[in-house]
């Protein structure tokens, strides 16, 4: 396995990245743990790393492992398809094409009109489903867009400087249904 730790800006800390990526009223807990406060819910995302892209047979769809920044170092394992999968071991490995791919060309056009990806939360699991939303940095301020895990880890590996991977807690200890929190 591969370890690839997403690096950071020099003179900057992983815990501001983690804290910067999340709503106005949030506040960072630990190292790892970052707590967002919305509309009264109180949110625990835990900072991850890609651990690995992988394809084991005779499984027909690669699998990504995200493990914990730091302590109790748990691991969440979720299947993409397979050009996702390429596209994210690309992307873990810093391989350019060719010509760019799509999660390329759209990096390239979030940098030309000035968007920042600041990072990519895990928010729930529907039917077995893992749902996940971007955190933009806009000219106008903050948005926040729905997508697909496979394609907001792609997009965050793909940033000049690697956005941070927030996972909601609760994905780490329930393996059913987990109900994203609404965003304000």
């Amino acid at each position: 396995m591969t370890d690839v730790q997403p690096s950071v800006e020099e003179g900057s800390d992983p815990e501001d990245a983690a804290a910067e990526a999340l709503p106005e009223t949030a506040e960072a807990t630990s190292g790892t743990d970052a707590v967002a406060q919305d509309t009264g819910t109180v949110r625990s995302f835990r900072v991850m790393h890609v651990e690995d892209v992988s394809l084991d047979l005779p499984s027909l769809y690669p699998s990504v492992t995200l493990v914990e920044a730091e302590p109790p170092m748990r691991a969440l394992v979720f299947p993409v398809g397979i050009p996702e999968g390429t596209a994210l071991a690309q992307a873990q490995r810093r391989i350019p094409g060719r010509r760019p791919m799509t999660h390329e060309l759209f990096m390239q056009v979030l940098q030309r009109a000035h968007i920042d990806v600041v990072s990519v939360r895990l928010t729930g699991r529907e039917e077995g489903n893992l749902v996940a939303e971007l955190v933009l940095m806009t000219p106008a301020g903050r948005e926040l867009i729905d997508c697909r895990p496979s394609d907001g880890l792609v997009l965050a590996l793909r940033m000049p400087v690697p956005a941070p991977v927030l996972v909601d807690e609760r994905l780490l200890e329930d393996g059913g249904d987990v109900l994203p929190v609404p965003s304000p």
